[in-house]
């Protein structure tokens, strides 16, 4: 028997100065404090705002591992920084999506840990991932680009909380 994509990623990752970790409950706490931020809530299609920990709480148990996710917190010693995960869907690439609470923006950390899921993902088996940021969101845009992705053009987002604004979508693909 075949182990699936998400069967191959794995629960951890070690970077430099990062750990990307199982989220768990005793994460909620800071997870609600730092994505409760209109500016993160602005640039993120699937985070409900205000975020209070029982939003943190459903995304652990919920959300976190299941069918169609497999996200991570990312950790630097044991200070949650924010959450960096692959959305799984039917019949389409991995999507690559993260967030940084606001005081960790600059440093770093975000291109850490997705060059971090984007080699964990090339070593399970993808071939290809994408990812999408509003045109406005330059910083991540090329924090994706430092990852290894490219713009391949743009659209308007279907759904969630972005819907109606204008993104560029954005991919990856491995070479064999």
């Amino acid at each position: 028997m075949m182990t699936s994509f998400k069967d191959r990623l794995p629960a951890t990752l070690l970077t430099e100065r990062l750990t990307l970790v199982t989220p768990s409950l005793d994460h909620v706490p800071q997870m609600a404090r730092l994505a409760n931020n209109k500016h993160i809530h602005a640039v993120l299609s699937r985070l409900p705002h205000p975020y209070e920990e029982k939003d943190g709480r459903l995304f652990v148990t919920e959300i976190a591992r299941g069918d169609a996710e497999h996200a991570w917190s990312i950790l630097e010693g044991h200070r949650y920084l924010g959450t960096i995960g692959l959305h799984l869907l039917p019949d389409q690439l991995p999507e690559l999506g993260y967030w940084l609470g606001e005081p960790y923006w600059g440093q770093g950390f975000a291109t850490e840990a997705a060059r971090a899921v984007v080699a964990a993902a090339r070593a399970a088996g993808a071939v290809a991932l994408r990812s999408r940021a509003l045109l406005t969101n330059t910083a991540s845009r090329h924090v994706l680009r430092k990852a290894g992705f490219v713009e391949i053009g743009e659209s308007v987002d279907a759904s969630g909380t972005l819907t109606g604004q204008a993104v560029m979508l954005m991919r990856l693909d491995f070479e064999r």
